[in-house]
């Protein structure tokens, strides 16, 4: 008898330990319910020209596939195309991605990478209905677009507030990963204020929701049923989900959001300086009690910075009356302000505080972050030179922003310099001949240097790559052009 009690007394623990379980767990039926017909698919197309070479397929020569399909596709041998030889010169790219409807009229958030460079953009409803919507704008210094479509009456998002989100609690994505459209992952906050390379204007969320490519643009909700988040990136050295993603806070996506509505664009502040991180050490060197802050490499001159006072070695404590936690902490608290600002600043300089007052500037417009402009007309054919480059000079903004007081900026590498290490992007600062150096100003000259060689002649350049300068030497030229 005394056995039959102690059993039964077990039996009722563990049923009460399994009710407590099973209520402690998150059901987020009823928010999906509710919320999930806010959440749109996304699909675009954009028509690709060929750049390197001939491939009759739309895969990259370092894509795995690329060389399956040029010995197996159906087009036959890689150079062979189509039927009869005819190898297409373009083909129609299409991607998708997800969005979320923030106003009943049409207004759509999603990630600027979704709708990049897009010539069609297609939002699908929960409902089935297909919309065709237009570019408001888009930033791609924080991945934000705003697109609209031709509707009334939809179901919008309601906003939570990010700064209340705590690590630890459970928020739930919904989205269209790999085309499943209004799929439903959930998980937790892994850590909040994420910085991450190359993304100084966005404290990301990272949560640990399975996102995977097509998720991109949707929306993270918490347990409330409101947005806090976009989700935008993963980590991953597979290409799927690996546990870590990321979001854009919702309050930094509204401003954006704000600014591309009434404008088209996004106007952020500068003050003129480099920066680098606070170490333990630099700060024991610098006679700080804590690593905190951004010491300052160097200073523009004749920017805000310098016209406030700032130097180099200075290191930055407060911008506005906020404190600086870290380096990171500056580019984002700086680009939130408007251009035009009075703004205290404090920094540390030989042991003591100093306040400084600084007039805020405005970062030079980036075209390609505002969305695609509007085609007007035919295309232009950019032209290419005899390297098989495309080459545009550098702004004065540019050149100051580079400090170097002239080069190239190369925008497509094609011919003869797609066998070497010439990349987009790369800044062309000079060509080498003979032991002659010959500084590069503008794209009239860079050709009539070319026009020097013979064919089939190697050329050697100076190009500078990030904050690296290096030579390249492009063997064989073109035909004269």
């Amino acid at each position: 008898m005394k056995r039959l009690v102690v059993l039964l007394y077990l039996c009722c623990l563990a049923a009460v330990a399994q009710a407590a379980d099973s209520r402690g767990l998150p059901d987020f039926a009823d928010l999906v319910e509710k919320y999930g017909n806010t959440v749109v698919n996304i699909s675009t197309t954009q028509v690709v020209r060929q750049k390197r070479g001939v491939m009759p397929f739309p895969f990259d020569e370092d894509d795995p596939l690329f060389d399956f399909f040029r010995r197996f596709g159906p087009s036959g041998p890689f150079g062979q195309g189509q039927p009869g030889g005819a190898v297409p010169r373009e083909f129609e790219s299409k991607s998708l991605g997800s969005g979320f409807i923030i106003s009943s009229d049409g207004y759509v958030l999603t990630n600027a990478h979704v709708v990049d460079q897009a010539d069609e953009i297609t939002v699908r409803l929960t409902d089935k209905r297909e919309f065709r919507a237009k570019v408001i704008g888009a930033d791609k210094r924080t991945d934000v677009a705003l697109i609209k479509i031709e509707a009334s009456n939809l179901p919008a998002v309601r906003f939570g507030d990010p700064a209340g989100l705590r690590v630890g609690e459970w928020v739930v994505a919904i989205g269209s990963p790999f085309g499943f459209d209004n799929s439903v992952t959930a998980g937790i906050v892994s850590a909040k204020g994420r910085s991450l390379p190359q993304e100084n204007y966005v404290p990301f969320i990272q949560t640990d929701v399975a996102i995977n490519p097509g998720n991109s643009g949707g929306p993270l909700f918490n347990m409330k049923g409101e947005v806090v988040g976009i989700n935008s990136q993963i980590y991953s050295r597979s290409g799927g989900y690996q546990g870590i993603a990321f979001a854009i806070p919702i309050d930094v996506a509204m401003d954006i959001q704000g600014q591309l509505r009434a404008s088209g664009k996004v106007s952020r502040g500068r003050i003129g300086v480099v920066i680098q991180e606070v170490t333990k050490e630099l700060a024991d060197s610098f006679g700080l009690a804590k690593p905190a802050g951004a010491i300052v490499n160097a200073v523009e001159p004749g920017g805000p910075a310098e016209k406030a006072g700032v130097e180099a070695g200075d290191v930055i404590l407060r911008f506005d009356g906020k404190a600086v936690g870290a380096s990171s902490d500056l580019p984002r608290l700086v680009g939130a302000t408007r251009p035009g600002s009075r703004v205290s600043l404090q920094v540390w300089r030989k042991g003591a505080a100093r306040d400084l007052t600084l007039t805020v500037a405005e970062m030079p417009a980036d075209d390609k972050a505002d969305g695609k402009a509007a085609k007007k007309g035919k295309a232009v054919e950019p032209q290419v030179n005899r390297l098989g480059l495309v080459v545009s000079e550098l702004s004065a903004e540019q050149r100051r922003e580079l400090k170097v007081a002239g080069g190239l900026l190369v925008e497509d590498v094609r011919g003869a310099a797609a066998r070497s290490e010439l990349r987009p992007g790369d800044i062309i600062l000079a060509l080498i001949s003979k032991g002659v150096t010959s500084e590069l100003r503008s794209t009239e000259q860079f050709s009539r240097l070319l026009a020097q060689f013979d064919k089939g002649a190697n050329v050697t350049l100076l190009i500078r790559r990030g904050d690296m300068q290096t030579f390249v030497t492009v063997k064989g030229l073109n035909g004269g052009n």
